[in-house]
């Protein structure tokens, strides 16, 4: 299975928190992510998304058909993560956006040396693959907007 972890972009600030939108720089981020992302994706790929505005946003450059679940909000817990993904039994690709600091926590339970209070940057993904004969997950690749 492969878990794709997509932090959502730069987003305004404001309340409600919700309904913050992504600003100019964070709509080119997620853009950036999506190019680089579809060139790559197995065709099996589901998309999860949170039901924030700024995480419909980044998911919808994708240009995939996606479902939003109420229970990756923020405030989501590891747990929320790996069972909305179905980890490590899904078969294909699960791509989760979503938020700090779940996200950052989700990667430091999947793979020890990273450390505890990980710092997810905005519109990055961390791609983390466990097939059925590992024993460990192996984080397969980290991309920033900034390196693309």
């Amino acid at each position: 299975m492969d878990l794709i972890l997509w932090r959502h972009a730069e987003a305004e600030e404001g309340f409600p928190d919700s309904a913050r939108q992504l600003t100019v720089r964070g709509i080119a981020q997620a853009k950036q992510i999506a190019i680089w992302l579809r060139a790559r994706l197995p065709e099996n790929t589901e998309v999860l998304v949170s039901p924030t505005s700024r995480t419909q946003q980044t998911a919808s450059m994708l240009e995939f058909d996606f479902k939003t679940i109420d229970t990756i909000a923020p405030g989501a817990t590891v747990q929320d993560i790996l069972a909305a993904a179905d980890w490590p039994n899904k078969q294909g690709a699960v791509i989760i956006v979503g938020h700090q600091p779940t996200l950052g926590e989700v990667i430091h339970h999947l793979i020890r040396d990273v450390p505890t209070r990980l710092k997810v940057k905005k519109s990055s993904v961390w791609w983390i693959k466990k097939d059925k004969n590992d024993i460990e997950p192996l984080l397969k690749a980290v991309i920033y907007p900034d390196v693309l």
